[in-house]
């Protein structure tokens, strides 16, 4: 008899452990912060590398929430396994990101309908052409009609997954942001191709942190805690799959 996959290096878990939809902020204590703000009865099923998951019940329905951890190797890890060992269909990432259009202001919600990038990810799958990460429309059409529910008129467009932090070239997001790019991050893209390859759903929903073009920001605590549009919005497209 062969031997299951699990538990991984990664995620110290059963596939039973895990719900079908996964929150996936990228730090550890949003995630925290979901389960015990949102979830009924969470269980914490990961803790391996501080990376927390947990699994509870939202509005009837079990709903799981795991962190990424920051940038697309590390989504990149946690969304494989999730997909392809843990049996889970649908990841929406909730994350923060920073503006890059006038229109957009500190707290906007932002439905990622694709992802540009500057990183290699896509390379490993020997495409002959250049592939465009996008999200399912069917979890971005639920999640506009959560948004607006809650009285919420998300942007919705590109953004864009950067791996770079600190950008030592002082025009590279002038010229992301005259090609129509609404905000940057750093795991989309990965999440995107992972699902795209292990023909899952994913979405991602960003909330507005920083302003790149005016000197605006909110703190980490801020981050943390304070973006509850972003993650009710997602727990309730969670309950209408």
């Amino acid at each position: 008899m062969s031997q299951p996959l699990y538990p991984t290096p990664h995620i110290l878990a059963t596939p039973d452990d895990i719900a079908p939809t996964v929150l996936m902020p990228g730090d550890p204590l949003r995630s925290e912060f979901v389960a015990r703000n949102f979830l009924t009865s969470p269980v914490l099923f990961n803790d391996v590398r501080g990376v927390k998951g947990y699994t509870g019940v939202y509005r009837g329905k079990r709903v799981s929430v795991m962190a990424s951890g920051m940038g697309m190797p590390s989504m990149g890890i946690y969304s494989y396994e999730l997909f392809n060992i843990f049996g889970v269909r649908h990841i929406l990432r909730i994350g923060s990101a920073g503006a890059m259009q006038e229109e957009l202001k500190i707290r906007d919600i932002i439905l990622a309908l694709g992802a540009c990038t500057d990183s290699s990810y896509a390379s490993q799958f020997r495409l002959p052409g250049t592939v465009a990460p996008v999200a399912s429309y069917r979890l971005l059409k639920k999640a506009e009609e959560a948004a607006r529910k809650r009285g919420v008129v998300p942007h919705i467009g590109s953004v864009l997954s950067s791996d770079v932090f600190y950008q030592d070239d002082p025009g590279a997001s002038l010229a992301w942001k005259k090609m129509g790019v609404l905000a940057v991050e750093m795991e989309t893209a990965a999440l995107y191709l992972n699902a795209a390859r292990s023909g899952k759903e994913a979405l991602t929903i960003l909330t507005v942190s920083d302003h790149l073009l005016r000197d605006e920001a909110t703190d980490a605590a801020e981050r943390e805690r304070s973006f509850t549009d972003m993650m009710e919005i997602a727990l309730d497209t969670a309950v209408s799959l």
